[in-house]
């Protein structure tokens, strides 16, 4: 037999109870906004034009309108359609601009841990390193927020073998970033479990837009035909669908009035969907466990 992870298990979603999330609803529904920093000249980065040499100062503004323009463009675009954000965020951006984090919490965002900053990765850090590195970033929104952040998603999706366990053993709640179903799923780690929170793949402007040259109408009709999907599948139970947009990307003019298409499609069935932020998706589990797969 192939080997297989043993982070889950499987189960199939035919086999699962009905079940409606907080009031009836349906699909539960977030919106995560990318705020995110590079460090110039070293480490990973994004890119829109490939093969610029240092000092790439073109992909480098390219990056920083998100903070300084796009990321509060898209803040009050999901406010005018009643859409608390969920933030995830690389907490370097306290230092560099604190202004967009200022407007996120404002606008009564949850701050989902995303790194330092999006030049890093865990995948290359030993486990010493790892662990003070995932603690270190919940003190940091802990002292701009007030609390821990109860979400983590790693810079660039990446892992190490021990990234869930060091997770679970800082205090994490639950990780953002998986598409393994469509409802929340349990990790197993060394210290407990984990909740994994859907988190979208394709349904996501850098994976899609700048990975894939999909053009934003394009991508504005991706997200109509998976919340269409979704919300007919979820009359047996409830369902999560994410859509991730970053500052830097759906954030420009063009791409925001296509987006924006798509928030109006999906404001339109609110007596079935459920706005929510991943802590209280995580918090609705925890209540009722037939929630989890």
């Amino acid at each position: 037999m192939n080997k297989r992870q043993e982070w889950y298990s499987y189960s199939a979603v035919e086999k699962r109870p009905m079940s409606r999330w907080p009031n009836g609803k349906r699909l539960a529904v977030y919106v995560a906004i990318g705020l995110e920093e590079y460090s110039f000249g070293e480490g990973l980065t994004e890119n829109l034009i490939s093969g610029t040499p240092h000092p790439d100062m073109a992909n480098t503004a390219w990056r920083d309108y998100g903070n300084r323009v796009g990321g509060f463009r898209l803040i009050e675009r999901l406010k005018r359609f009643g859409i608390r954000p969920t933030i995830l965020l690389n907490t370097d951006v306290y230092e560099t601009s604190s202004a967009i984090t200022d407007a996120a919490r404002q606008a009564g965002a949850e701050f989902v841990a995303h790194g330092l900053s999006n030049s890093d990765t865990l995948a290359t850090m030993d486990p010493l390193q790892e662990d003070a590195y995932v603690r270190s970033v919940a003190a940091r929104i802990s002292e701009h927020e007030g609390k821990p952040p109860g979400g983590w998603s790693s810079p660039w999706l990446a892992h190490s073998e021990t990234t869930l366990d060091h997770l679970k053993g800082a205090g994490y709640r639950y990780l953002m970033d998986l598409r393994i179903d469509d409802q929340p799923v349990w990790l197993t780690t060394s210290h407990g479990k984990l909740l994994s929170i859907p988190y979208a793949l394709e349904i996501n402007d850098s994976s899609t837009m700048i990975g894939r040259q999909t053009a934003a109408g394009d991508f504005s009709e991706m997200i109509i035909d998976e919340f269409d999907e979704l919300l007919a599948a979820s009359e047996e139970r409830a369902l999560v669908m994410s859509i991730v947009v970053h500052s830097f990307i759906s954030g420009q003019p063009f791409r925001l009035k296509a987006f924006s298409r798509a928030l109006e499609h999906i404001s339109k069935h609110v007596d079935d969907v459920w706005f929510a932020l991943p802590s209280e998706i995580a918090d609705a589990v925890s209540v009722c466990p037939e929630l989890a797969a």
